[in-house]
């Protein structure tokens, strides 16, 4: 094949390709119609976080088969078009995990103790002794937001050194945070009220792009920040202004929402902000390491073999997908709905096949569920990697089969539990093409997955369907289906209602406070 690589790494990995018989080719640095040019004729890209890879990258590439990301992160990546073109996207997960996890500790010890802001006055001929109070890390409390696996190490590091370790992410389980010794909470707020330090190991998504703004940085008066994950996360000039206010006490980050940082950037005119450029993965190791793990599998594509660390991959045999291919999307959609109505820190998923599904191979049936259950988060998942992520943050994942299925041909359950409460979405597919989903917990229903979902659970009594419907057309949001089922006359009902909108939020606590309503969940599918 002919590998294309445009971003530098090491040697290594470069070696490691051209041993194994292929054409290596190094453009650093190209973009534009120059990396069109440079892409046209390549079978694999090799890239790290200087390259975008969109669309149109793809569009100019008909041989190309696989990208692989040197390092984690593929915010630079379209995947989605690189799926639509039949392309493999491949990252290094493992890699830099050490080399980010050490930076962030360094960085937290180089904010406490003014390091940098001490040394500069040395070299300056300042001996300000005087001037420099540090904070010792034992005993106070560090806040993770997002425990992956770069946050379970710095809890590690952390922890033993006497840090008491609080972390806030909503796909961790409770069993993984205890292991790690960590409090769970539940939402950002309580995790920064908690904290000394905090550290972010989140991706950028559209959902945590300035996530930690003013209000948020209010919660950690007197404490400091330290991010060595992802730019943008931070809304910077807010930070900024609470350092300098004093309302924090330091800041360290290695990543920023522009990079290279701008020269006018407001960071770079408060002393007690401490800024690297982007240097956490930046070890001799850790640079080896993700450029021969990204090696191996380029190579592994090129012999069609599978791929570790594919994102959007799942390697089926024809005959396989043939028989498994319809209950893909069916999984995927009953996973989505059961964590959205869920709402809680789970902790187990449970897949279960009844009737003629249970006789096939459904090993990327219970991936594709799993990938449901974890894409309302941040997380950059699919069914190659959700069985990984499941495991990353000590999600039990069970898969039971049985030959009895009701009223239909094949079911597909999934369940998430925290050990104690569960929801159970269950669902079929009519005529092989016409995806249904035919129970939640113990109400038989036949809903359309589809779009904008608004579920209710409510008290079986006259006019609370009218009600319901009354509120909606108020807000001048239709209803394009709806579908009803209850336990006993009187008892407990749940109604489906899918809709060509969102509710807003106050429609939905219009909903919740008739008394009529137990609860009201919104339940987003998407259009496809």
């Amino acid at each position: 094949m002919k590998v294309l690589v445009t971003d530098p790494i090491a040697d290594a990995g470069l070696t490691r390709l051209r041993e194994a018989g292929h054409d290596v080719e190094t453009a650093y640095e190209v973009e534009g119609d120059a990396l069109l040019d440079a892409v046209a004729d390549a079978n694999a890209l090799i890239v790290r976080s200087g390259t975008e890879v969109t669309e149109e990258v793809f569009a100019a590439a008909p041989d190309l088969i696989i990208v692989g990301r040197a390092g984690i992160g593929v915010d630079n990546i379209d995947i989605d078009a690189a799926t639509d073109h039949g392309v493999i996207v491949a990252n290094a997960p493992e890699g830099n995990v050490r080399a980010a996890a050490e930076h962030s500790v360094a960085m937290a010890f180089a904010t406490a103790r003014s390091i940098p802001q001490a040394h500069d006055r040395l070299k300056s001929g300042e001996w300000a002794k005087g001037e420099f109070l540090g904070t010792e890390v034992n005993n106070k409390t560090l806040g993770i937001v997002g425990f992956g696996r770069v946050g379970q190490q710095v809890a590690k590091r952390l922890g033993s050194l006497g840090m008491d370790i609080v972390t806030f992410d909503p796909y961790i389980s409770q069993e993984r945070a205890d292991q790690f010794g960590a409090e769970l909470v539940d939402d950002l707020d309580d995790c920064l009220a908690k904290s000394d330090f905090i550290t972010i190991h989140t991706p950028l998504t559209p959902e945590t792009e300035n996530m930690i703004g003013e209000e948020e940085l209010a919660e950690l008066e007197g404490g400091y920040v330290v991010n060595c994950a992802r730019g943008g996360i931070i809304d910077e000039p807010a930070l900024a202004e609470a350092v300098e206010d004093g309302v924090l006490k330091g800041a360290a980050l290695d990543v920023f929402g522009e990079e290279p940082l701008p020269d006018d950037s407001p960071l770079l005119d408060v002393e007690d902000i401490i800024v690297t450029p982007h240097l956490g993965a930046s070890t001799e190791a850790a640079q080896e390491n993700v450029a021969t793990s990204t090696a191996d599998q380029i190579i592994a594509a090129a012999n069609g073999q599978p791929v570790a660390n594919a994102l959007n991959a799942p390697s089926l045999d024809e005959a396989t997908f043939k028989q498994v291919g319809p209950y893909l999307d069916l999984a995927d959609t009953a996973g989505r709905i059961a964590v959205q109505l869920f709402g809680g820190h789970m902790s187990e998923v449970q897949v279960t096949y009844a009737g003629d599904i249970a006789e096939e191979d459904v090993e990327y049936v219970t991936a594709s569920a799993l990938k449901g259950v974890f894409a309302p988060s941040d997380l950059q998942v699919n069914a190659v990697n959700a069985p990984q992520i499941a495991e990353d943050r000590g999600i039990d994942v069970t898969e039971s089969k049985t030959r009895s299925s009701e009223d239909y041909q094949s079911l597909i359950t999934v369940t998430v539990s925290d050990g104690e409460e569960s929801v159970s979405v269950c669902g079929t597919q009519f005529g092989g093409e016409e995806p249904r989903i035919v129970r939640i917990d113990d109400h038989r229903i036949e809903a359309v997955p589809h779009g904008h979902m608004l579920v209710v659970r409510n008290r079986d009594e006259p006019g609370t369907i009218g009600y319901i419907g009354t509120v909606l057309g108020e807000a001048d949001i239709n209803i394009a289906g709806m579908f009803n089922g209850r336990e006993t006359i009187g008892g407990e009902a749940l109604s489906v209602y899918n809709l060509d909108e969102q509710p807003p939020q106050d429609i939905i606590e219009r909903l919740n406070g008739d008394s009529r309503i137990i609860e009201t969940t919104y339940v987003e599918l998407g259009d496809e």
